[in-house]
């Protein structure tokens, strides 16, 4: 009986907490073209919805659905607009985000999603190596305007040549406009081979990084703590793995 009544108990605590936030509470979720993590199922730089697919979409909706809270679902462009629009709108919530020291008290984070690493890639058939950013310095790169990326080579010192699209570097790099595409691996050889082109050769690979839900800073406490636990219990049930193997 005791247990019983030590279940019910439970149970009456669990419907209190989710009673915490509204009936129509929703977040508004964005993303971008992000392949293969976050992409529009036709290419395109506007889809909503069931139109986006990749390995983190398919990860947040999971866990949405698992922690009981509603949502909307939208890929745009650019990348700068969307990331500053989350910053200062209230329940509104952007993916696949790199956290790094300096964001971190920008938003609220839940994750991480997935792991990527951040390199840069010369031309197929390049000898060119390089052992720290320091040596890239002579070099054109190549990058994404206000990606984590960019921002990094920024903070070193370095004046990225910033595209409104990373795909932009792809055809810059093998005209010669640029030395080196500062990208996010497996992004930037995906969106490579999406464009024929195979054999990029890694110059240097200077950072690992992991991928977030960034939150906007007003999001309800309750809201992050229920995303966690319901993202906690896909990596321990073997979700996350099922996902990552449709993709790669």
């Amino acid at each position: 009986m005791r247990r019983i009544l030590m279940a019910g108990v439970l149970m009456l605590m669990a419907a209190s907490v989710r009673a915490a936030l509204p009936d129509d509470y929703k977040v508004v979720l964005l993303t971008e073209n992000f392949p293969p993590f976050n992409m529009a199922a036709d290419g395109k730089n506007y889809a909503a919805e069931r139109n986006i697919s990749g390995i983190n979409a398919d990860i947040v909706r999971e866990m949405f659905k698992r922690a009981g809270i509603a949502y909307s679902m939208t890929l745009r462009f650019p990348w700068e607009r969307i990331y500053n629009q989350v910053l200062e709108q209230p329940d509104q919530g952007l993916f696949s985000t790199t956290y790094t020291p300096e964001r971190e008290p920008l938003f609220k984070w839940v994750g991480p999603l997935a792991s990527t690493g951040w390199v840069l890639l010369a031309p197929p058939g390049s000898s060119l190596r390089l052992s720290s950013l320091e040596q890239a310095q002579p070099y054109r790169i190549g990058a994404y305007k206000d990606d984590a990326v960019s921002q990094h080579l920024e903070s070193k010192g370095l004046e990225p040549i910033n595209s409104l699209r990373d795909q932009e570097n792809i055809g810059k790099l093998l005209k010669g406009r640029i030395d080196l595409w500062a990208t996010t691996d497996p992004v930037g050889p995906y969106l490579a081979k999406q464009e024929g082109v195979s054999g990029l050769t890694t110059v240097l690979r200077f950072n690992d990084a992991q991928l977030f839900l960034a939150l906007n800073k007003q999001t309800p406490d309750e809201v992050v703590t229920r995303l966690q636990k319901a993202l906690n219990e896909m990596k321990g049930d073997g979700a996350i793995d099922a996902i990552m193997r449709r993709y790669l």
